[in-house]
Order: structure tokens, then sequence, then C-alpha cells
């Protein structure tokens, strides 16, 4: 990859929803011949400091104490307006609004301190197709002030529905499985339950910044096609984050993976299992996440120990 494309600041994520909508009203991705292909160079801001107030807020919401070290939700959502600059780019293949969040795989390889100067780097890979449309996955790291210390890494894994680009195969492995194939999901026994609001994403909204109107209000989720508003993946992820034993190391790896929308107002029950070894010591968490009333699964995932 050539050298990445430097921002003197941190982008503004209203002024980017802002340019998406503009360039969805021109209908740039739907013309007649469509790039396929990704940007080829990154995006990075260095210099980049968190905002105390947020951070504070942040895991209020989350329902944890506020703590001198980052959260591991809260440095996606730091990383979170570089990555969505790749996604606006002229470009960049395919429609920002509208984008399914499919998965996150993140390596969260050291402490991050608020006080930390970081520096901040994304870009997009892997192109593919899919049956439902085209996936994209969007890398994001966090390195310390002078780029020689990777801190964490984030890989977030879209679906644009609808979306079929030319030249790009639907895999094998990723097609409509047979009746027979289907496993139901059987809820377990929860270990929890949430109750989301309808003003959740606006909550989450204003603590990350993400304000993408598929989370903020009914009117404007329907604008985008959905019968009401959603909640934020990454307020599910880093609400469980949060269950997960204050004791757990401070580096850890973690996997999730979104099945449903949770449309609110939802009820959401939730299973959450540690793993200990036989002296207690936290070693991973497994958990899962459904609809109470309906038993649809809403997403799963893991926590490991790095």
């Amino acid at each position: 990859m050539s050298e990445p494309t430097l921002l003197s600041e941190m982008p503004s994520l209203s002024k980017l929803y802002v340019n998406a909508a503009a360039m969805a009203a021109k209908g740039k991705v739907l013309r007649s011949e469509p790039v396929v292909a990704l940007p080829s160079r990154a995006v990075e801001v260095r210099g980049v400091r968190a905002d105390l107030a947020k951070v504070t807020e942040f895991a209020h919401l989350m329902g944890e104490p506020a703590r001198d070290l980052l959260p591991s939700g809260y440095l996606h959502a730091l990383a979170f307006p570089v990555a969505m600059t790749v996604m606006v780019q002229d470009d960049f293949p395919l429609p920002l609004l509208g984008m399914i969040h499919l998965r996150n795989q993140v390596e969260h390889v050291a402490p991050v301190l608020f006080t930390d100067e970081l520096s901040v780097r994304a870009w997009a890979r892997d192109l593919a197709g899919h049956r439902s449309g085209t996936q994209v996955q969007l890398v994001a790291e966090i390195h310390n002030g002078d780029g020689t210390q990777l801190l964490w890494r984030g890989v977030s894994t879209y679906l644009a529905k609808g979306v079929f680009l030319p030249g790009l195969d639907k895999p094998t492995l990723d097609r409509p499985m047979a009746a027979a194939e289907r496993v139901d999901f059987v809820p377990p026994v929860p270990t929890a339950q949430w109750q989301l609001g309808v003003d959740t994403g606006r909550a989450y909204a204003a603590v990350s910044g993400d304000f993408n109107p598929i989370h903020l209000s009914v009117l404007t989720a329907k604008a985008l096609g959905l019968r009401r508003s959603i909640a934020h993946g990454m307020y599910a992820a880093s609400r469980v984050l949060a269950t997960v034993p204050q004791s757990k190391p401070h580096s850890i790896n973690w996997d999730i993976s979104f099945d449903s929308p949770m449309f609110l107002p939802a009820t959401v029950s939730l299973e959450v299992l540690d793993h200990r070894t036989s002296d207690g010591v936290w070693l991973s968490s497994e958990f899962t996440a459904w609809n109470a009333r309906s038993a649809r699964k809403y997403f799963s995932g893991t926590v490991t120990a790095a």
C-alpha cells in the first residue's frame, strides 16, 4: 500500500454523513459504469487525543465506571471517523448509507490511556461478492503518537445490500443453506436482560459521534428503508465488553457477528459465559443475544485473553 493520505485533524462524522447523503442523492454509485476497486491509499490522522468528557459519558452509558484506560469499544468509536473517511472517498465503490454491519474482529494489543497521543489509520480491503449484495472490510489501527507501536486493531465487515458489482462472484460458502442444513437457534437460559428504549440510538450517538440516520428515529430509519430505528452494533459490543470481568488482562481479542438488527425499543436477552482456570483466572467469555419475545438471534461472539 502506498503512503497514506494525512489529514490535519479528525474528520467530523456529521459532515461525513452529509457528504454520504449528497453522494446517494446524485446516484453516484449507481452510475452506468460502476467502479469495482477499492481506494489504494489509507487515511491517517496523527496527534489524536481522547475527549475525557466523552470517555466518561461512554463508560457510564455502558454501565461501567470511567477509568484512565480507554474501553476497547470506545477505541472503535475514536477510530471510526477515519474509517468512514475512506468510505466517502470518490473512488469508494459502495454507498455508505444503509450499509449493514456483519462482523467486528478486534485485537486490543496494549492499554491506551486517555492522556495518550495517538495516530489513527484506516483503509479498505477485500471487496467481495455476497448473496445479498457486496461486502467489504474496513481496517482501523491505533498506534502510539510516533506510530511505532500498534495498540489496537479492528476489522469491520460491512454489506451493501442490493448492490451487485460486476465481476464479483458470490462465494459458494455464502450460498443459502438448504432446509436440511439449517440449525434453528434455541435460546439458552439468559444470564442478563437489557431494556433498550427508543432513544438508545441517540444516546450512543451522543457519546460516540456516530449519528447514522438508521439509529436516530423512526423517520430517519424509514428514509433508508427500515421500519424502525435500530441500535448500533457497536453499542451492543461495547455493552457486552463492559460485562466481561474487570480482572481481564489489558490485551484481549474480541469478535462479534451480527445476525439481525435490534429494532427499537427492544428487550434483549443475553447469555454470557466466562471460562476460567482451576484457580479462578479469567481466560475467555462467550456471549449470545436474542429477542426475548421472538427468540430471534441478534448477535454472538467471544472475548479472549491475547
